[in-house]
């Protein structure tokens, strides 16, 4: 069985649960895990190609000034690859887990059309923040792994920092459209 059939067996029939109790007790339905393990999917697919191509340029142009030994497009394609897929397996569970946290913090939530949220750009900004820490110093780690080279693995991580803000921030606002599985009751 695969991961995402095992986290997706973990999801709650409607109506049972914690989420439940809570809700009786606030009003305050999280949104669905469903929802959380879609945008976990959606996420990594932009997040992974955006690592994928940011590694190759990294240490296609700047490789050897950081200390890299000069390789072929093909070794540093075979490289990036390699981080970019690691980082696949890594990021799933630590977005599902950082997506899951963030349904129970309940700061700018804004109530929309039949009783669902939608993010406030404030929490999108904080998600995006607090979600690139977290996988930056994945990346980081992964990219150091791959290389040898510290400097590389910080390079890397680094500018990830800049272009996945913004990626994320846009994934976040895109999300926050889509009203299937979000939380109720705000």
């Amino acid at each position: 069985m695969g991961v995402l059939q095992s986290v997706a067996n973990l999801v709650e029939a409607p109506g049972s649960g914690p989420a439940n109790v809570h809700a009786k007790r606030t009003g305050y339905v999280p949104g669905s895990p469903r929802r959380s393990l879609a945008k976990a999917v959606s996420w990594r697919f932009v997040g992974t190609l955006d690592t994928l191509i940011l590694s190759f340029l990294t240490l296609s142009l700047l490789g050897p000034l950081l200390g890299l030994e000069p390789a072929s497009h093909a070794k540093n394609a075979a490289t990036a690859s390699h981080i970019a897929l690691a980082e696949l397996v890594t990021k799933m569970g630590l977005y599902y887990l950082h997506e899951r946290g963030w349904e129970r913090v309940r700061w700018n939530l804004r109530a929309g059309n039949g009783g669902r949220h939608s993010d406030g750009h404030g929490r999108s900004v904080a998600k995006a923040a607090s979600w690139r820490i977290l996988a930056s110093l994945d990346t980081t780690l992964l990219a150091f792994l791959f290389t040898g080279s510290a400097m590389a693995a910080l390079s890397i991580g680094g500018l990830e920092v800049i272009t996945k803000l913004g990626l994320y921030y846009l994934h976040e606002r895109a999300w926050a459209r889509v009203r299937w599985g979000a939380a109720r009751g705000v």
